[in-house]
């Protein structure tokens, strides 16, 4: 039995309910337009179901953050969804002021009203708990014209925001079929990982992805841990090497000096277990080109694996029996730099391990391959997973844990 609510505790005739999902998107850079719609189809199920069901569902969502170049409104989102869906989705811009409420109000049954980028309002991402977060604008402005709280933002339930946690406090709350589904299908995996294990940590994000390899290390979890895209840009770093001016300024976006002294802490004590590129590839002009790590510093972009990583990597990996791949190899969306990417997750895809794949980007390359159906799991957590699996408590799980309990 279930320590939450799901959507069987409930009858949504005619209710309204407030659905938080996470449809945070990879988008283009240059056009802004949605790369992949893959975290929109996992929602589809509990979107489904609350509209057979009869229910006013009333979508809260983000996308990006504040200051970030794909923090955009979320018209895009309605129209893919209105697209999967095959079924008219309303869109507001507007969050929770009259706009928002009065197209609450004049909601039917059956019917999806998609809200405008919930982080918006800047007291979303405030580090609040969940009883502060109850009493923000937000909650206080919608919970009242809403009768149950459902959330299905998997990916996001590592986040203790107020839109993903506030509304428990208020309101009748249970999980959607995807984070039921997540996280009945984690719980038995995890238990018991077939060893060795090994962990890819690709992408553009690093500064998060330190933590978590220390834990994972510390608790056995992870055998041996592959470093691609900015995660290893970053350990190369701070072991002093110098990557170039281009590939230093991507860093400084992200990192902090706390940051390579951790790395270095940890570089210290895992040497033997954390695998770096042994070379790279560059875009000389328009043209992919590889460089190995000794012609470092280079006046170009790294945006790929070369190789020699590659092979080095696919050594390691044909020895595991457990491989979990969060974020991609390369910049996957350009096809010249979708090499290691293309050649590392196909790998893996077509061996007997058992395989877990994290995080937009990372399922949105895998898609893009067209080797889903050969991954074990597809999980669309990527910090949400990771955490999960290693034990950290949820606040998200959390909060509709203590959700069950409260008498509203």
């Amino acid at each position: 039995m279930n320590m939450y609510n799901t959507l069987d505790n409930f009858n949504f005739e005619n209710k309204t309910v407030l659905l938080r999902v996470d449809f945070n998107m990879p988008l283009d850079k240059n056009t802004l337009d949605i790369i992949d719609t893959t975290r929109i189809k996992r929602a589809l199920p509990t979107i489904r179901e609350l509209i057979e069901k009869g229910a006013k569902t009333v979508i809260l969502a983000h996308q990006g953050r504040q200051g970030s170049w794909d923090f955009i409104n979320l018209e895009k989102h309605a129209n893919a969804l209105q697209n999967l869906l095959g079924r008219e989705i309303k869109f507001v811009e507007d969050v929770f002021g009259e706009k928002a409420k009065n197209a609450i109000k004049n909601l039917k049954s059956g019917e999806v009203l998609l809200l405008d980028n919930v982080r918006k309002f800047n007291g979303e991402t405030e580090k609040k708990s969940a009883s502060e977060h109850a009493k923000s604008d937000l909650v206080q402005n919608l919970y009242p014209l809403a009768d149950i709280y459902v959330n299905d933002a998997f990916a996001a339930a590592h986040r203790a925001q107020c839109s993903l946690v506030g509304f428990t406090e208020v309101m009748p709350s249970c999980a959607g079929r995807l984070m039921e589904k997540e996280l009945n299908t984690l719980s038995e995996i995890f238990e018991k990982p077939e060893k060795p294990s090994v962990f890819l940590f690709g992408g553009a994000k690093f500064s998060d992805v330190i933590v978590t390899i220390e834990r994972l290390l510390d608790n056995k979890t992870a055998d041996k841990i592959i470093l691609t895209g900015l995660p290893a840009n970053a350990f190369l770093k701070a072991e002093g090497v110098n990557l170039g001016d281009k590939n230093e300024e991507m860093l400084k976006k992200e990192g902090t000096s706390e940051n390579y002294k951790e790395i270095k802490k940890l570089i210290s004590k895992y040497k033997d277990k954390i695998y770096l590129p042994l070379d790279f590839a560059q875009q000389e002009n328009t043209n992919r080109s590889e460089i190995d790590i000794s012609q470092l510093p280079s006046n170009y972009n790294l945006f790929d694996i070369g190789e020699k990583s590659i092979e080095r990597f696919k050594n390691i990996i044909s020895n595991a029996k457990t491989v979990f791949l969060s974020g991609p190899c390369g910049v996957f969306e350009n096809p010249a730099f979708m090499k290691g990417t293309k050649e590392i997750f196909t790998f893996v895809a077509n061996s007997d391990v058992f395989s877990i794949v994290g995080g937009g980007h990372t399922v949105a390359a895998v898609e893009k391959l067209g080797i889903d159906k050969n991954i074990s799991h597809i999980s669309t957590g990527g910090g949400s997973l990771e955490k999960f699996m290693m034990g950290e408590k949820l606040p998200v799980i959390e909060a509709l844990i203590n959700a069950k309990n409260k008498t509203f």
